[in-house]
């Protein structure tokens, strides 16, 4: 028997898709057409934006606010404490459109622009502008999101 644990106390929005073993918490909110991977954990106090896909064995801690159209890939992680362990915490804010590679790390209180790309592997310390993609150890930008779209269409065709 596959099981999930999501809370009395989430808000499911229409049409969600939450896949094998997966964790949402307390008072968290999912928008219409969310899906979550398998084994991911949402935690509490979190807030996800309609259309946005996040893959499995990822990590969004409390007070984390995760944009529309947002892509979230494998592995990754969210973290909101910049100083652990600590009592006070600040969530991670990604904004509307925006593509996270899988393994990516990003630390509490960064905001992640809208539109913007975060590679797969990435440390990102500092906020990512809009339409930007960062990739590194700690993650610099690269390139606009424009090119990223160039290099898209190409691989695709």
């Amino acid at each position: 028997m596959v099981t999930n644990f999501v809370s009395e106390k989430a808000k499911i929005g229409k049409n969600v898709k939450i896949w094998h073993f997966a964790y949402v918490g307390d008072n968290t909110t999912l928008g219409d057409n969310v899906k979550i991977g398998s084994l991911s954990h949402i935690d509490y106090n979190v807030e996800i934006g309609e259309n946005t896909m996040i893959e499995g064995l990822v990590y969004i801690p409390p007070l984390s606010r995760i944009g529309k159209n947002v892509f979230i890939g494998p592995s990754v992680s969210l973290t909101n404490d910049p100083y652990p362990p600590s009592q006070k915490m600040i969530g991670v804010t990604i904004k509307d459109g925006a593509i996270i590679g899988s393994r990516a790390v990003i630390k509490a209180g960064v905001t992640v622009g809208k539109n913007s790309v975060v590679a797969m592997g990435a440390v990102v310390t500092k906020d990512v502008p809009d339409d930007m993609v960062v990739i590194g150890v700690p993650a610099k930008v690269k390139y606009t999101r424009s090119e990223y779209d160039k290099k898209q269409a190409k691989w695709k065709s």
